[in-house]
């Protein structure tokens, strides 16, 4: 089965910087949906940002936009979550999924609707005030 990994989490002020790296064999080629999502404590699941990677099409939550970028390079077969002016409240654990599929609109956020097969084992983001 396809590996995701996820790296690039760690610990930042409040207003700093971070860049998340999602990578697995052919994760960008054909024509693929690869979303990130985050889970704090507590709280369920929420989808942050995806991408088509046979396209041009991303997807943010409201949460995050204006913020965070998603972007991919093919050459490295590698998605980023690009997360910038960071906030307390993005505490989470980050994980990249990738559904073998055109991304279904905005609803490629939701893990109901957009069916990922494929999730990597996560990386932490602290963010402190």
């Amino acid at each position: 089965p396809l590996k995701v990994v996820e790296s690039g989490g760690g610990s930042v002020p409040a207003g700093g910087s971070l860049r998340l790296s999602c990578a697995a064999s052919g994760l960008t080629a054909g024509t693929n949906c690869v979303g990130w999502f985050r889970q704090a404590p507590g709280k369920e699941r929420e989808g942050v940002a995806s991408i088509y990677t046979a396209g041009t099409s991303k997807y943010y939550a409201d949460s995050v936009k204006g913020r965070f970028t998603i972007s991919q390079d093919s050459a490295k077969d590698t998605v980023y979550l690009q997360m910038n002016s960071l906030k307390p409240e993005d505490t989470a654990t980050y994980y990249c999924a990738l559904d073998e599929g055109a991304c279904w609109g905005p609803g490629s956020l939701d893990t109901d609707k957009q069916g990922y097969t494929y999730w990597g084992q996560g990386t932490q983001v602290t963010v402190s005030s």
